[in-house]
C-alpha cells in the first residue's frame, strides 16, 4: 500500500507547509483558525451533539489545542479518510481540510494557540434548532413506529428496525435525506436499507428500551444514511432510485448514551419523479464483498479480498467501505477486459465513521463491460486497534458486530453502449489526472 493517508508522506507534506509559512505574519485564533472552525467543525463541536467538546469560542478551543493539532495532522478530523495519495481525488461531498487550513493550525498550536485581537473574531455561525430537509419538501416522510428510548447510562445500541411505509406502486425516487427529529445528541449515525418483498425478513423481536416490539431485519440494499454534517441525497436529473410496491425501509441506528433518559426518533424523507415516469438511468446499489475472513488471534494486516464483474458499462457514483470493530482500511481498484489495473480510492476505517464518499460528476469512474471491481480490505485484530474487543479472540465473518465483514458498498448505473463511448470521449478531451494505474 501506497505512503499517505496510512503512512508519513501526508505529515511531512503538511509540516513543510507549515514551516514554509513561519515567516510570515502571526497566525491567531480570532482571524485565521476561528473561520477554519466554523466552515468544518462546529457542525459537530458545539453544544447538543455527541461532540466530545464544543468549538465555538477560544475559551472552549484553546484547553484542546494539541489535540486538534494531532486529529488534523492524520486526517482523522474532520472525519474524512480518502487517502490524499492515491486514486480519485475529486468528491462532491468532501469536507477534508487543505494542507494550507492544516498547516495554518499547527503553526497557530506550535506558537502557543494565541487568541489575537477580539475584534477579527468572525460573526457567530447560526445553526439550525433541528435539522432541515435540503432535498425539498418530501413526498413521503417514514418515521419509526415507536420512538426508541435510550437509558441514561446504557451500552451503545445498534438496533436494526424495519418499517413498512406502505408503498402501493412502484416510484422512482429523485432525493433522499434522513434526520433525526428526537434525542439528536444520542443518535451518531442512521443508515436506511431497501428491503423489497421478495427479501426473506430473518428476525423479529423486542428493541431494548422500548414499550413494544418492534419488528427487527437484516439490512437489505443500502439506500441513504444520516450523520453529522452529511446533508440529503439529490440524483442527476434523469437518474434515480427505484422502489418497488410493497418495500420495506430497515432503519440502522447507532445509538449511545448521554447521561439521561431520552426518546428518540428519525425521519426518512423521499421526493419522488412523477408516476409513470422512469429515468433514463436507474441507480443501483451493492456490496464488493469478501466471501470468507479468518482473523487469527493477535494478527494485524490481514487482507481480504472480494470480486464484482459489471456485466454492461456502467459509471460507478459512489464508494463506501464498512467493516465492524477490527476493521483498519479498505480500497476499491479496477480490473479491466485489457488487464489494466486501477486504483480507483482507498481510505481508511474507523467503526464509528461510516462514510459514503460520492465521487464528483466530472470524475466519477466510466467502466466497460467486462471490468471487474476488486475491494481489498484490511484487519487489526491486536491490542493496537483501540476499537478491539478482545484481540485474544478469532473472528470470523459474521453480521453481529462482534463478528467482521469488509464490504465496499457501491452505488451505479449501467450505461448504453453508445453513452458510454460518448462521455469517455468527452471525458479523454479534458486531461485530468484522476487516479493512479498499474
Amino acid at each position: 500500500m501506497k505512503s499517505g493517508v496510512f503512512g508519513p508522506l501526508s505529515i511531512v507534506v503538511i509540516t513543510l507547509v507549515a514551516t514554509s509559512a513561519m515567516a510570515q505574519t502571526q497566525i491567531t485564533f480570532t482571524k485565521d483558525v476561528a473561520p477554519i472552525l466554523q466552515e468544518r467543525c462546529q457542525v459537530c463541536h458545539r453544544p447538543g451533539t455527541f461532540a466530545p467538546m464544543s468549538l465555538l469560542t477560544y475559551e472552549e478551543a484553546r484547553p484542546w489545542a494539541k489535540s486538534i493539532k494531532e486529529k488534523v495532522l492524520m486526517r482523522e478530523m474532520p472525519p474524512w479518510h480518502i487517502d490524499k495519495n492515491v486514486g480519485i481525488q475529486r468528491f462532491s461531498n468532501d469536507i477534508s481540510l487543505s494542507d494550507e487550513e492544516i498547516a495554518v493550525i499547527v503553526k497557530w498550536v506550535d506558537n502557543g494557540a494565541p487568541k489575537g485581537n477580539p475584534a477579527d473574531m468572525p460573526p457567530a455561525r447560526k445553526f439550525e434548532d433541528k435539522e432541515t430537509w435540503q432535498i425539498g419538501q418530501p413526498d413521503l416522510i417514514i418515521n419509526l413506529p415507536k420512538d426508541v428510548v435510550v437509558r441514561a447510562n446504557a451500552p451503545d445500541q445498534w438496533p436494526d428496525i424495519l418499517v413498512d411505509p406502505g408503498l402501493k406502486e412502484d416510484r422512482y425516487v429523485k432525493g433522499v435525506q434522513i434526520i433525526p427529529i428526537k434525542g439528536f445528541p444520542v443518535i451518531h449515525h442512521i443508515r436506511t436499507s431497501i428491503v423489497e418483498p421478495t427479501d426473506e425478513t430473518r428476525n423479529s423481536g423486542q428493541l431494548d428500551g422500548t414499550d413494544g416490539a418492534l419488528e427487527v431485519g437484516e439490512q437489505g440494499v443500502f439506500l441513504n444514511e444520516y450523520a453529522i454534517g452529511k446533508k440529503g441525497d439529490v440524483f442527476p436529473e434523469g437518474s434515480g432510485r427505484l422502489i418497488k410496491a410493497g418495500t420495506k425501509i430497515n432503519f440502522q441506528l447507532h445509538l449511545h448514551a448521554s447521561g439521561q433518559e431520552t426518546p428518540t426518533n428519525v425521519a426518512l424523507g423521499l421526493t419522488f419523479y412523477p408516476k409513470g415516469y422512469v429515468p433514463k438511468h436507474v441507480i443501483s446499489s451493492t456490496t464488493v464483498s469478501v466471501a470468507k475472513i479468518d482473523l487469527r488471534p493477535n494478527t494485524a494486516n490481514v487482507r481480504s479480498d472480494g470480486y464484482l464483474t459489471l456485466l454492461k458499462p456502467a459509471r460507478l457514483l459512489s464508494f463506501q467501505p464498512h467493516m465492524h470493530n477490527r476493521g483498519k482500511a479498505e480500497c476499491l481498484e479496477a480490473i479491466y477486459p485489457t488487464g489494466k489495473v486501477e486504483m480507483l480510492s482507498c481510505a481508511k476505517f474507523y467503526f464509528n465513521w461510516h462514510i459514503n464518499y460520492v465521487y464528483h460528476d466530472d470524475a466519477a469512474p466510466l467502466l466497460p463491460s467486462g471490468t471487474v471491481l476488486h475491494s481489498i480490505s484490511w484487519h487489526d485484530n491486536t491490542a493496537a486497534n483501540k476499537f478491539n474487543p478482545d484481540p485474544d479472540a478469532q473472528i470470523t465473518w459474521g453480521q453481529r458486530t462482534v463478528d467482521e465483514m469488509g464490504s465496499a458498498w457501491i452505488s451505479w448505473y449501467y450505461m448504453s453502449e453508445q453513452d458510454f463511448k460518448k462521455e469517455t470521449e468527452a471525458r479523454r478531451a479534458v486531461p485530468q489526472v484522476l487516479s493512479s494505474a498499474r
